[in-house]
């Protein structure tokens, strides 16, 4: 039986404006030429994704960050609310008019931009910061100067500028980005990146001084009853410099402690803010306000609960808030007013709608994975999601019903394959799903038995939900063959194969019995000693690698390349806490390292300090994938209409499996 939310879809009051529910859409970034205007507005494609959000059931959305100044730090083509005008208000009206026409208002997130956390291949222009000296967080050897007051006044003028022309447009009020993530206003606001000696360094009423301003020039530019948000980070999780703490350990906080950002909260609402829009962490420790897969759930909200306690205006918890429970409990428990989401409104614009109408279980979730969202953004490229291909696509890939209903075989059960079904059915088609094995979800199966990946077991979960109400023919232990698929008389064949792993190969004693794939150890099909070596430092052998000593196990790590997780796909704030588990746990990793021999107990290795030798009573070998093309092969030109699809087309990841899946059927 689905739980009551009663507390979640409650109307929430922000300094006069009322929201009809606690779900708040926290901002997100789409940057590109196709989403957004020189002057910061919104192109046609911009709007619809927002307006997408609002019909999908949400209370609030905060848009993503618009650049408020036009000199010192240019980034993703100079994009900035400073050249608005009134083809800017006449382009985001209607935005905020079909936001509102689905009962949400709508802020929009300005921003003083990024100083030292400047991506160096997305930004241009002179590095600046609130201090001097300051280090690049990508490249450290760019080291930036500091604001001078001057120019301080040019961003003041600017958020002023940017606030006016949005109440022009209809928008329902502002949020600062922000005392939040290390971007410059926050560097401003901490201590550690603050070493300036004028009116905005040095005491902590100093260090705001350039939030207060900016708040001062908006309401006096917009008026004072014209609602204006606090993007806000409650702790910075420093250890040092590109050092970022993990969950639950034990270290000394150089940036923004608990104690010193209960003060910080309180001087903001006492400015005038008037909400809080709360998460953790820096650009330092990236994984905080960009939770990975290997984060727990609700992981700011304890700290978020923190500041609750001592403001009295709302406070919006952000962070691996997608389980709707626990939204409904802490905003029950007065922990929090409202629950930002980002990602997993990506994931599934409906997570609203299906929460308060009784169907949770339909919510497609979202495994923080990162690879459409910012993984996309730090390769220049349109905003996505690796689990809905219409994100930022919304009225190109709506979905319509297929004029000629047709049958549709499609061969493999991964995701891939269900993804085709999903979608085929949708659209009307019959469907037939073959899988050899008794079980749907390919190597995602195994991908997801990781003691932290309980959002991708969901996704399974969810795939097979939609499947049995979409009755879709589900043929499990059936392995297709020339002659069964001839016999459907299918009007369309798509092979979903899948992959097989890598073996290894010239390596003597590679057959022993202690060598076992990723896959076997992942499934349990075979034991795992206490002494495990690793060959492969993928995404899989580092996963792998921190699942098992969790469990107690004593794990080394020989990969051949100069360099481990070496995948473009992978998003940083991934890889930044992968490395710091690795340096956590303290897990042996030898790079450039070529395996030699495997023995019953042991393995050899050569690296360029010559012959080493690693204990191992169990050798893991996670070297990739290949394709199983072999039936689309006797297929392919026998005069049936065959397609492929995913890992059985080509090793690449989930989102080019789903995406590829998702556009085929929508044009079959």
């Amino acid at each position: 039986m689905e739980r009551n939310y009663n507390h979640l879809f409650q109307p929430m009051n922000i300094a006069g404006i009322e929201t009809k529910n606690r779900v708040v859409m926290t901002a997100m970034g789409i940057h590109s030429k196709r989403l957004v205007n020189h002057d910061g507005s919104y192109t046609d494609d911009g709007n619809n994704y927002f307006i997408e959000r609002a019909k999908g059931g949400v209370g609030l959305i905060v848009t993503g960050a618009m650049q408020v100044q036009s000199m010192f730090e240019v980034s993703h083509d100079d994009t900035n609310i400073a050249r608005a005008g009134q083809e800017y208000i006449d382009q985001m009206t209607p935005l905020t008019e079909g936001v509102h026409k689905y009962g949400a208002k709508i802020v929009i997130q300005l921003t003083a931009g990024s100083g030292r956390t400047s991506p160096p291949g997305l930004t241009t222009g002179e590095p600046i910061a609130a201090g001097d000296n300051m280090p690049n967080v990508w490249k450290p050897d760019i080291i930036h100067r500091a604001l001078t007051p001057d120019e301080i006044k040019v961003y003041i003028e600017g958020f002023a500028k940017g606030a006016k022309v949005a109440k022009e447009a209809g928008f329902d009020g502002v949020e600062i980005h922000a005392v939040h993530e290390g971007y410059l206003l926050d560097q401003f606001a901490t201590e550690c990146f603050n070493n300036r000696t004028d009116e905005y360094g040095g005491s902590l009423e100093n260090r705001l001084r350039f939030a207060k301003e900016i708040l001062q020039a908006i309401k006096g530019a917009c008026g004072e009853d014209f609602p204006v948000l606090m993007r806000y980070s409650v702790r910075s999780m420093l250890k040092g410099f590109n050092d970022g703490a993990l969950p639950g350990e034990d270290y000394k906080e150089i940036g923004r402690d608990l104690e010193e950002s209960k003060k910080v909260a309180k001087m903001l609402v006492d400015m005038g803010y008037d909400a809080l829009d709360c998460d953790n962490g820096t650009y330092d420790s990236w994984f905080w306000p960009h939770p990975p897969v290997y984060m727990p759930e609700a992981c700011n909200l304890a700290d978020v609960a923190e500041i609750k306690k001592v403001v009295s205006v709302p406070v919006i918890c952000a962070g691996k808030m997608g389980n709707p429970d626990i939204a409904e409990q802490a905003i029950a428990d007065g922990k929090i007013d409202a629950v930002g989401l980002a990602r997993p409104l990506l994931a599934d614009p409906e997570w609203a709608n299906k929460v308060a109408s009784g169907n949770r279980k339909d919510v497609r979730p979202c495994i923080a994975c990162h690879v459409g969202c910012l993984g996309h953004l730090f390769q220049g490229r349109d905003m996505c999601c690796a689990l809905n291909p219409p994100v930022c696509r919304e009225k190109q890939l709506e979905f319509t019903t297929a004029e000629v209903k047709k049958k549709i075989l499609i061969i493999g059960g991964g995701i891939a394959g269900m993804e085709a079904a999903r979608v085929s059915a949708l659209r009307g088609h019959e469907v037939h799903l073959f899988e050899k094995s008794g079980a749907l979800g390919g190597v995602f199966i195994p991908a997801s038995s990781m003691s932290f990946k309980a959002e991708d077991r969901e996704l399974i979960e969810w795939y097979k939900r939609q499947m049995s109400k979409l009755k879709i023919h589900i043929h499990l232990n059936e392995e297709a063959s020339a002659e069964s698929i001839n016999q459907y008389n299918a009007d369309e064949v798509i092979f979903a194969t899948g992959s097989r792993e890598r073996r290894l190969a010239g390596v003597e004693g590679a057959d022993g019995i202690q060598v076992i794939t990723a896959v076997e150890a992942l499934t349990k099909q075979k034991p795992i000693g206490e002494n495990v070596v690793i060959i492969g430092a993928g995404l899989t052998g580092i996963e792998t690698a921190y699942d098992l000593v969790l469990t107690g196990k004593q794990v080394e790590i020989i990969e051949m390349k100069d360099t481990i997780l070496d995948m473009p796909s992978l998003c940083a704030a991934n890889a930044m806490m992968l490395r710091q588990l690795i340096k956590h746990y303290k897990i042996p990793i030898h790079t450039s390292a070529k395996v030699d021999n495997i023995e019953k107990d042991r393995v050899t290795y050569v690296t360029a300090e010559g012959t080493m030798e690693a204990l191992a009573d169990t050798v893991i070998v996670s070297i990739g994938y290949l394709s199983s093309q072999e039936l689309y092969e006797t297929l392919k030109n026998k005069g049936t209409s065959v397609h492929i699809i995913g890992d059985a087309d080509k090793i690449s990841n989930l989102e080019n499996a789903i995406e590829g899946a998702y556009l085929l059927c929508m044009n079959l």
